[in-house]
């Protein structure tokens, strides 16, 4: 049951809690400027589906966004990691802390093999930004920054301390109804080359 709750929580934060990022937001690029990314933050997940017992985790997340490319340690409140994540646009890897090993070309067909649940691992990295598909309905605030994507059956919500028209979130929670909701605080942003 661990195993599985640890790789639904590496899973949903693949494709996807906080304090203040430590940089300012106006000594990055902004929102709309940033292709490459790498975060540090806190998340909390649960999950309630109907007929299972409820499950909860927290930890940290360490990920990195390059040219279509991602990887994600993710560990748990104390920093022993639990798994890695890493996906390019061919191959999707899960390695868990112990030792096991699984790989597939479809990021979100691999979380459903490992957890029972598709979830939306390739658009992650695109919501985290506020960037969507065409399908996508979005919600802006007075400065026209994303506050609510609703996408193919999730919701997303943004939470901001920086208070510029190009600031990067500080805070999001992912949800898809009441099954699943998974919060997650961004204490640093940074530009990758």
């Amino acid at each position: 049951m661990i195993l599985r709750l640890a790789a639904l929580c590496a899973i949903t934060l693949l494709s996807a809690c906080a304090t203040v990022p430590s940089a300012p937001s106006a000594q990055l690029p902004g929102r709309e400027q940033i292709q490459d990314f790498a975060l540090e933050s806190r998340f909390a997940l649960n999950i309630r589906i109907p007929d299972e017992k409820p499950q909860n985790g927290s930890g940290r997340l360490s990920w990195q966004h390059q040219g279509g490319n991602n990887q994600l340690f993710i560990a748990n409140p104390l920093g022993f990691a639990i798994a890695e994540i890493e996906t390019t646009p061919q191959r999707s890897f899960l390695r868990m802390a112990d030792g096991k090993t699984r790989e597939s070309n479809d990021p979100d067909q691999l979380i459903e093999e490992v957890t029972g649940q598709r979830l939306p691992v390739s658009s992650l990295a695109k919501w985290l930004l506020g960037r969507a598909n065409l399908t996508a309905e979005i919600d802006h605030d007075r400065l026209n920054r994303p506050i609510r994507l609703r996408e193919s059956g999730w919701q997303v919500d943004y939470i901001y301390e920086d208070p510029t028209p190009s600031a990067l979130p500080s805070q999001l929670t992912l949800s898809r109804g009441t099954e699943i909701e998974l919060r997650l605080r961004i204490e640093e942003w940074k530009e990758t080359p």
